[in-house]
């Protein structure tokens, strides 16, 4: 397996995974901490614990705080890779936050603060009290006090600024303690540019010294939804590719796939560019126009390994 380039979050501990899903039916902590332990092996440099449920799983906040107290230390006495608790909810951040040992693990991550949460105050309170790294939402921005998607890079960008300041003046973060994630679309199905539009925030974020030290950070498997599996690998390593020329520096990944940059002479890269420069309007032509035609392109890759 190469070496990565980049710090990478493992992702399997999310009850999106089958595996995760099993371990969460049978509260069984050892599947839990199997999970951990193949991510360490994998090379993650921190764990995401994301036991919400999904559309197929139904869970209620009262069972995963509840659960929290068994969760926590085992997955701590499989590893003492940091954890990243994952969950709109302040009270899962609170009870897995009590429960976090400091002398096991390095600070943890709170993931993740974003305008449309509730109780920002109380969030950035608690990333202060425990000394938390935290993921910011950056894809969303507050107007007129309401949350709004973001709709360009100006806009991931001010959002970026606004949270990075608010970190540091109300829970004492520095820049670095700071993972911005702009936002990622499945590349087969973004007719709005959300892709180009997180990848021009990155630039810009980039571009700007008060922002230095900032890391920035995507949930990648979101890029290759819905293609066939035997191209997600590649599509994934394209992105990674771009996203790092572009400031990427964190991703939120399966540790079991060899995820690294690509040459350029890669047929992934070059599709996955050409489709990206496809879903820009040119004159006379909608994001959505454009949104369509980066979708066939992408649709080069699809007779790819078929063997």
């Amino acid at each position: 397996m190469s070496q990565r380039p980049f710090n990478l979050i493992g992702e399997l501990i999310n009850h999106s995974f089958a595996r995760a899903r099993r371990a969460w039916e049978a509260k069984d902590t050892s599947a839990y901490q199997h999970l951990a332990k193949i991510q360490e092996t994998g090379g993650a440099g921190a764990l995401t614990v994301n036991i919400d449920g999904t559309q197929s799983l139904r869970v209620k906040q009262e069972e995963m705080i509840a659960f929290l107290p068994d969760l926590v230390p085992a997955l701590q006495e499989a590893t003492s890779l940091p954890l990243a608790f994952d969950n709109p909810a302040i009270a899962y951040h609170a009870k897995a936050l009590e429960l976090y040992d400091f002398s096991k693990s390095a600070r943890p991550i709170f993931n993740s603060i974003s305008a449309s949460r509730e109780n920002l105050d109380e969030m950035f309170a608690l990333i202060k009290q425990y000394d938390t790294d935290v993921i910011v939402m950056a894809s969303e921005k507050l107007a007129d006090g309401q949350s709004l998607p973001c709709e360009n890079a100006q806009d991931v960008y001010e959002s970026t600024l606004y949270f990075t300041q608010r970190l540091r003046e109300e829970a004492g973060r520095t820049n670095d303690q700071i993972i911005v994630d702009p936002g990622l679309a499945p590349v087969a199905s973004d007719t709005y540019g959300l892709i180009n539009m997180g990848l021009d925030g990155m630039r810009m974020i980039r571009q700007d010294p008060i922002l230095t030290g900032v890391h920035l950070s995507i949930g990648l498997t979101n890029f290759s939804f819905g293609v066939p599996k035997n191209i997600r690998e590649g599509l994934e390593n394209a992105y990674i590719t771009l996203a790092m020329e572009a400031g990427l520096d964190t991703v939120l990944g399966n540790p079991e796939k060899d995820l690294h940059m690509l040459p350029e002479d890669s047929p992934y890269l070059t599709v996955v560019r050409d489709a990206l420069e496809l879903g820009r309007p040119k004159e006379g032509e909608t994001q959505e126009d454009a949104g369509f035609m980066q979708s066939e392109k992408i649709m080069d890759l699809f007779d790819l390994n078929n063997d």
